[in-house]
C-alpha cells in the first residue's frame, strides 16, 4: 500500500516552499564550491583564477617582481669623437628621421666646411630650416647641443688643413680696392678649398675600382647636362686623345634614351651630377644600369640619385663663392681618372 503524504517522515517531506530541506545544505557562508574553490576568495587553489573571468588575479602589491620579459630601456647614444665615425652615423641615421631633421643630415654630410665654420643662423639659412632645428639634430645624434656636433667638425678642418686660416689671411691682405680682383681671389679661393677637400677626401681603392672599371670598357660613355656639361665635354676630348674610345651623350632633342641602344655591359657610364641633379642625367644613367651597363658617377653626396646606381661613384664638394660653384676639383678628379684607367689599359696590353 501506498504511503500518504501525511505519514511521510518529517525529514522527507518538502517544505511548504517547495526548496530542499534546509537541514540539508550548510550555511551559506559555509558553502563549499563544487569546483574546489577557497570558501574565503571564491580562487581555484590549483590556478589561483576568478571563477568569473578566468583571469589571474591582480599583483597583491606594487612590490611585486617586474615581468622577466619586460625589455631594458635602450642606453643611451654615446656622441661621436671623430669626424668619419659621426659622418657614419648621420648617414645611417638620415631615413629614420624626420623630415627637417633628414635635410639637416644631407647639408652636414654634403657640406661639411659650412658646419666647421658656420653660425648657426648662417648654417641653418643655407640648409633650410630653423635654427632650433640644428639643435634638435645635435641631440638626435647624443650630443647636448650644436656647439658640441660643430666642435667635431672643427677638430676634422684642423687636422685635414692645419694653416688654411693662414693662407687665407695672406690671400685676403694682398687684395686690392679693384672689385675684378676681388671676384678672381674669391673664386680662386673657392677652386682652392675644393681641390684640397677632394684630395685629402678621395678613397683611394674606390678611386681605383673606378680607374679599372673605365679602363675595362670596350666604349665608355659620357654624361653630363647643364653645370656638369663642360667636364663631360672635356673628358671626351682627353679620351680621344688617350685612343680610348668614348661616346658623348649630349641628350640633344631629348634622345639620350635613342644614343644608348648598342651598349652593352661590355661598356661603361661615366656620370656627373651635382644637387639639385639634372632630372635627364639621373634618367639615362638609371636606363643604363637597367641595360647592365657598370655605372661610374661623379656627384657631391652619399645621398645623390646617381650614388645609388652606380657602381662606383666619386664624391666631389665643390665649394662657392658668392653663390657660385667652382668646377676646378671636378675637372681635376676627371682627368686622374681618365689618364689613371688609360694607363691601366696601356700595362695590360
Amino acid at each position: 500500500m501506498f504511503e500518504s503524504k501525511g505519514n511521510r517522515p518529517a525529514s522527507d517531506q518538502a517544505p511548504p516552499s517547495g526548496r530542499p530541506p534546509t537541514t540539508d545544505r550548510p550555511p551559506t557562508g559555509d558553502r563549499a564550491p563544487a569546483t574546489g574553490q577557497s570558501p574565503a576568495t571564491g580562487q581555484s587553489p590549483a590556478t589561483g583564477q576568478s571563477p568569473a573571468s578566468g583571469r589571474p588575479p591582480a599583483a597583491a602589491s606594487s612590490s611585486a617582481e617586474p615581468d622577466a620579459t619586460e625589455e631594458p630601456a635602450p642606453p643611451a647614444l654615446v656622441p661621436a669623437s671623430d669626424y668619419e665615425t659621426l659622418r657614419g652615423r648621420i648617414i645611417a641615421a638620415r631615413a629614420g628621421m624626420p623630415k627637417r631633421l633628414a635635410q639637416v643630415a644631407e647639408f652636414a654630410v654634403a657640406h661639411p666646411d659650412e658646419i666647421a665654420l658656420g653660425t648657426v643662423g648662417g648654417i641653418a639659412g643655407k640648409a633650410g630650416v630653423q635654427p632650433s632645428t640644428l639643435v634638435r639634430f645635435a641631440q638626435a645624434l647624443g650630443f647636448q647641443g650644436f656647439s658640441e656636433l660643430q666642435a667635431v667638425y672643427r677638430r676634422k678642418l684642423q687636422q685635414r688643413w692645419p694653416d688654411y686660416q693662414d693662407r687665407l689671411s695672406r690671400l685676403g691682405a694682398q687684395r686690392s680696392g679693384d672689385p675684378g680682383a676681388s671676384l678672381v681671389a674669391g673664386f680662386s679661393e673657392a677652386t682652392i678649398r675644393s681641390i684640397l677637400q677632394m684630395r685629402d677626401g678621395i678613397d683611394p681603392e674606390r678611386f681605383a675600382a673606378a680607374a679599372q672599371i673605365v679602363s675595362a670598357a670596350e666604349t665608355v660613355y659620357l654624361l653630363g647636362n647643364r653645370r656638369a656639361f663642360p667636364v663631360a665635354a672635356y673628358l671626351a676630348y682627353l679620351l680621344g686623345k688617350l685612343d680610348m674610345r668614348h661616346r658623348l651623350l649630349t641628350n640633344m632633342a631629348h634622345m639620350g634614351g635613342v644614343e644608348l641602344a648598342g651598349a652593352s655591359s661590355r661598356d661603361a657610364l661615366i656620370a656627373i651630377s651635382f644637387t639639385p641633379y639634372t632630372p635627364a642625367t639621373v634618367e639615362i644613367a638609371t636606363a643604363a644600369a637597367e641595360r647592365g651597363l657598370p655605372v661610374v658617377s661623379i656627384t657631391d653626396s652619399t645621398f645623390s640619385p646617381l650614388a645609388h646606381l652606380a657602381r662606383v661613384w666619386l664624391e666631389v664638394v665643390e665649394e662657392d663663392y658668392a653663390g657660385f660653384r667652382s668646377l676646378g676639383a671636378t675637372f681635376c678628379l676627371s682627368m686622374a681618372l681618365a689618364t689613371h684607367a688609360a694607363r691601366l689599359r696601356s700595362d695590360a696590353n
